[in-house]
């Protein structure tokens, strides 16, 4: 998922701890000739998308040719620990990609640059409305909407064929859910019925599910300690070891959910439309469904965006690409054509051309997603708060602690970062 979600490659980890260690001679610099080059950071490029983001670089250099793009990459679940060292040691890119989980926490420490200080021409209708505005704080725009994307459930329509049960429908719940996967697992084959990752990015779309929320109405405490709360973890826990793999059997390999699939050797998925690209090529028919509910439907939605780091030298030239990237046509055709996650634009012709593509055939269901969307609970301290309930999911799914222990030890670390 998101979060083993876009997996970059190893060489790009390396690229950017080279870039650290340079210090600043590695920042955006200028030629004597006058060109600029401008070091971009992003998760969401590596490994299926490289090509892609070329293709919209090659456009941009070719509308500024005076500005250089110098990509560097990371594995989302080392990103932000890579972002954080090159800012507080002083060598930050000139320009990166966010999430809309992290962007508060970066815009509230002042490492993001005030785009409207620095732009040049440009429309703000060419965005929907509601992706500009997650990525304003303060009343400031400190980053620009680049994409957005939705979770659904995958399966393997051979794997159903073949088990005899029927295809997942928009009507589901968890209980149907569990019923096929129980059908479907067949351990001494190898093949589970179902993945979802047991961490906060799960969590707190399966507590909208149940009918509960994270947050008190005034964010100032947790409300996940709840038996909707414990309906929605136990959800998920009680999968492990019964029709999806153990921590042990995982045993920490990166991509192991992606890989399972790709093998043929998975029944459903809780992952993103980020995968679409990377499954055209699998040996066995496959389609996707709005996730299931319980008390409620509620689908995760993500937007990434691309900001400008405040210390960077070349602000126009950062605030450029960040228009350029986020909202060009080449860059919105680029990625409905890529699978690329979405362009967050206004204009809903461009949108339409998403659905024409015939894997999965289902595509319609990213857009019915959007109906009951569940957007994740934000604070300043966001990062520690992802880990803080993760771990203690993870201390449930293992066995190591009672689900309602595991609960009430997550909200009282939240309740300590939010206080």
């Amino acid at each position: 998922m998101r979060k083993t979600k876009i997996a970059a490659g190893v060489a790009a980890v390396a690229l950017l701890a080279t870039a650290c260690s340079q210090g600043s001679a590695t920042k955006g610099a200028t030629s004597s000739d006058g060109k600029v080059t401008l070091r971009y950071f992003t998760f969401s490029a590596a490994p299926d998308h490289v090509k892609d983001l070329d293709k919209i670089i090659a456009g941009f250099e070719k509308e500024n040719p005076k500005i250089h793009i110098q990509v560097e990459t990371a594995p989302f679940d080392q990103y932000f620990t890579k972002l954080q060292t090159s800012i507080a040691g002083g060598t930050a890119p000139d320009a990166f990609e966010l999430n809309y989980e992290n962007f508060v926490t970066y815009a509230s420490a002042g490492s993001l640059l005030d785009l409207n200080t620095v732009a040049g021409d440009g429309d703000p209708s060419v965005y929907a409305q509601e992706s500009l505005n997650a990525f304003k704080h303060d009343g400031k725009q400190y980053a620009l909407p680049a994409s957005f994307s939705t979770v659904v459930l995958f399966y393997n329509k051979d794997l159903f064929k073949k088990a005899g049960v029927a295809e997942p429908t928009a009507d589901w719940t968890w209980k149907d859910e569990q019923a096929a996967a129980a059908k479907l697992t067949d351990k001494k084959k190898g093949i589970y019925g179902d993945f979802q990752p047991v961490q906060f990015f799960e969590f707190y779309k399966t507590l909208k599910q149940a009918g509960g929320e994270f947050l008190t109405p005034d964010g100032k405490k947790s409300a996940f300690d709840s038996p909707a709360g414990v309906k929605a973890a136990t959800w998920l826990a009680s999968k492990v070891g019964k029709t999806m793999p153990t921590e042990a059997e995982i045993g920490g390999t990166a991509d192991y959910d992606t890989n399972l699939f790709k093998s043929g050797k998975l029944a459903m998925w809780h992952n993103g439309i980020w995968q679409f690209a990377g499954l055209k090529d699998v040996p066995f028919g496959w389609d996707v469904v709005v996730e299931p509910g319980d008390a409620a439907k509620a689908s995760a939605v993500f937007h990434n965006a691309v900001a400008a780091s405040s210390t960077t030298k070349h602000g126009k030239e950062a605030w450029a690409w960040a228009r350029y990237l986020s909202s060009s046509g080449t860059a919105a055709t680029t990625r409905i054509e890529s699978s690329w996650e979405l362009p967050p634009v206004s204009d809903q012709s461009v949108l339409s051309g998403y659905l024409k593509d015939p894997k999965p055939a289902n595509r319609q269901a990213v857009f019915d997603s959007l109906k009951s969307i569940a957007l994740p609970p934000v604070i300043k301290r966001q990062q520690e708060m992802q880990d803080a309930v993760t771990k203690e999911l993870g201390e449930a799914a293992a066995g190591r602690k009672p689900v309602q222990d595991a609960l009430k030890s997550a909200a009282t670390a939240v309740d300590a970062l939010l206080g």
